[in-house]
């Protein structure tokens, strides 16, 4: 099942990328390209799918993706890459790593929050998750005073710690 599923997914992100890139929906050679890209990652990933392979054939987690997607674009990318280019040429940084606690359950949970920090406060890299300690340690590009050791998530992940919480179930 953890293959079927794996495969099924690499296929439609195939399908979804591919579309319209040949005229048509898609030429035989690229239905045929997907097929067998989708077996490699079908294969490659079966383990890391594992036994919960249902999740992402949830058509609730579908739709939470889609709704987090903006949150996480506009909210954070877009902000983000400005407040790097402002401190690019300003120079005004003050960097640091942070230990972040979280409130965190699962792999699937510290994996959306890592990426989502690394993706979009400002000048951020989540540098270790650690599920034992509950906490994240984030490099961060300026750590604002009197925020070395944050009491909570919040100031370095905003909302997208409550969001993985919700997709990462």
């Amino acid at each position: 099942m953890p293959f079927i599923v794996a495969f099924l997914f690499a296929y439609i992100v195939w399908l979804v990328l591919t579309a319209g890139s040949s005229g048509l929906l898609w030429s035989t050679e690229e239905l045929v390209a997907g097929l067998i890209f989708a077996a490699i990652v079908g294969y490659a990933t079966r383990d890391v799918v594992g036994e919960n392979s249902t999740r992402f054939l949830n058509p609730v987690k579908w739709l939470l993706g889609i709704a987090y997607a903006p949150v996480l674009f506009w909210g954070g990318m877009v902000k983000a890459n400005f407040d790097v280019a402002y401190r690019v040429i300003t120079g005004k940084i003050r960097p640091g790593i942070v230990r972040v606690p979280v409130d965190l359950e699962n792999d699937a949970q510290y994996t959306i929050l890592s990426n989502s920090i690394t993706l979009t406060p400002p000048g951020t890299l989540t540098v270790e998750a650690d599920p034992e300690e509950k906490a994240l340690y984030v490099h961060w590009i300026n750590v604002p005073k009197g925020l070395e050791r944050p009491e909570s998530s919040e100031p370095v992940a905003g909302p997208f710690e409550k969001w993985a919480r919700r997709l990462g179930r």
